[in-house]
């Protein structure tokens, strides 16, 4: 699905050259760092919700 990313100048000028360091396209750094950070969220909010499963178990059986 295509879309329109709106960067301010400092940010764009960054990803500019981070793109030339590493010889990719910006959208490819882009596309990975968008990845990179709703993984980490996504794994971050699974571990909580282990935790929190585990922390409250015996209140959470009772409620059942």
């Amino acid at each position: 699905m295509a879309m329109t990313l709106r960067l301010n100048d400092d940010d764009d000028r960054a990803l500019t050259e981070q793109a030339q360091r590493e010889g990719r396209s910006k959208q490819e750094i882009a596309q990975e760092a968008i990845h990179l950070h709703l993984t980490r969220r996504a794994e971050a909010f699974d571990r909580l919700l282990a935790e929190t499963m585990t922390e409250h178990a015996e209140l959470l059986d009772r409620l059942a």
